[in-house]
């Protein structure tokens, strides 16, 4: 999607006269030779590598025993170690892409070593030892290799290792998942960032929203609610605020760590609608929630996409329940919905009016 953004914009400019045509070619040829680009050879190659995977655990699904153990168990050592080394050796020649296949391969086939371990000799354990193994082992390779592709594979296997405690309801550890999910999101975080790999980093924000809701889950009243409500507002505001020591920390990591906390911020806001039952603590919530959304687009609608539309939907979703809730009720539907399409018109005046002001503001800044 960038990149259509980016032609449209360079051959606008180039029209204009602000560049020439040449000028345009090279932007272009130098976008589309960045490892990061799109590339439909990358993904094809990365699928195969997950094919290869799937046949790899189909064989240990299937209980081979036809085959020596001892020949099994060489065999699926080979295929590990000879995506690594293959990897390696295609790294050291500069085939990023061939190698980020190799690496992924070898990372999947690791954990298809687990699972055919496990089963030949009955090792004791559960599914959720051999997750974190699998896990541990792809964040090492991934380190080792440096590779943005085996960090994508470890932020997954996050989620599988969340995953597979959460649903083994007979040995479930909940002080486990209280402290592993968090670490595992920092992990995957640090991870992307020593990678490159700056996709990746949703995987661990995703995770620690995810962490969150676990919370919630386990303990679920107003104060939880709140609790998370307070931690989404204070990472927000220290991820948004030029005066805030970790904003320039976090303008190094994209918008992404803006965005997700003014996220967390406004999922806390809901569940707090669900746990409040009287008008009168609704409306509270409602004029917090209006209060959060003119905040989030005033802090960061000039240079976070994310949080100004986010922003929008809240304050528009916001307007229309508090209407549902007070004047809906009492001047029925058709009345409702004439109310509801002035607010909405309303809203859609404030937003452009407010959209003018932030161009206004931004070119006197340059001016």
């Amino acid at each position: 999607m960038y990149r259509s953004w980016l032609e449209r914009d360079v051959k606008m400019w180039a029209a204009q006269g602000l560049i020439d045509a040449k000028t345009a070619t090279v932007l272009l040829n130098e976008y589309d030779s960045r490892p990061s680009a799109f590339s439909v050879g990358r993904v094809l190659l990365i699928i195969s590598a997950l094919l290869f995977a799937a046949a790899v655990l189909l064989l240990v699904a299937a209980n081979w025993e036809a085959i020596p153990r001892l020949v099994r168990l060489a065999g699926i050592i080979g295929v590990i170690w000879a995506a690594y080394f293959g990897g390696g050796a295609l790294l050291a020649r500069g085939a990023e892409r061939l190698a980020a296949a190799f690496l992924v391969l070898g990372a999947l086939s690791f954990g298809g070593a687990i699972a055919l371990v496990g089963q030949m000799y009955h090792l004791s354990g559960d599914a959720l030892q051999a997750a974190l193994v699998w896990f541990g082992g792809t964040v090492a390779a991934a380190v080792l290799f440096r590779s943005g592709a085996v960090t994508v594979v470890a932020g997954f296997l996050a989620f599988v290792v969340s995953g597979t405690d959460w649903t083994q309801s007979y040995s479930t550890d909940q002080m486990l998942l209280l402290w592993l999910m968090p670490l595992m999101a920092v992990i995957v975080i640090a991870l992307a960032r020593y990678t490159g790999a700056g996709r990746a980093r949703h995987l661990g924000y995703l995770l620690l929203v995810a962490w969150l809701a676990f919370i919630y889950s386990e303990y679920s009243t107003a104060t939880t609610a709140i609790a998370i409500v307070v931690f989404g507002a204070v990472a927000y505001l220290a991820a948004a605020l030029p005066q805030s020591p970790l904003h320039a920390i976090a303008r190094s990591a994209g918008s992404a760590p803006a965005f997700y906390a003014y996220l967390v911020l406004m999922l806390g806001l809901v569940v707090l609608h669900v746990e409040f039952d009287a008008v009168g603590e609704r409306l509270a919530v409602g004029i917090v929630t209006l209060g959060a959304a003119i905040a989030g687009i005033a802090l960061s609608g000039k240079e976070n996409g994310a949080v100004r539309y986010l922003g929008y939907v809240a304050f528009a979703a916001e307007t229309l329940y508090l209407a549902s809730e007070t004047i809906g009720s009492i001047i029925g539907t058709s009345g409702f919905f004439l109310v509801s399409g002035l607010v909405v018109a309303a809203i859609a005046w404030a937003v452009i009016a407010l959209e003018r002001r932030l161009a206004s503001n931004e070119d006197k800044v340059e001016a």
